[in-house]
């Protein structure tokens, strides 16, 4: 059963976090980055190869 609130505001404050670009405050409408701009550098990093999620190496298919 969830706790019940008093009204008052949380004592753990919510602290935006830095954009992962540049490093200015994160803003809501652009999560978690601080503008648009900074969402589409992120977005063309990822398109171009600079960004890459690890795994294991593929093994080459030589069963012919």
């Amino acid at each position: 059963m969830p706790a019940k609130s008093s009204g008052k505001a949380s004592a753990r404050a919510v602290v935006a976090k830095p954009c992962p670009i540049c490093g200015k405050p994160s803003t809501e409408q652009s999560r978690p980055f601080c503008s648009d701009r900074c969402r589409d550098v992120d977005l063309n990093r990822w398109l171009s190869g600079s960004y890459v999620v690890p795994g294991r190496a593929a093994e080459d298919d030589d069963n012919d």
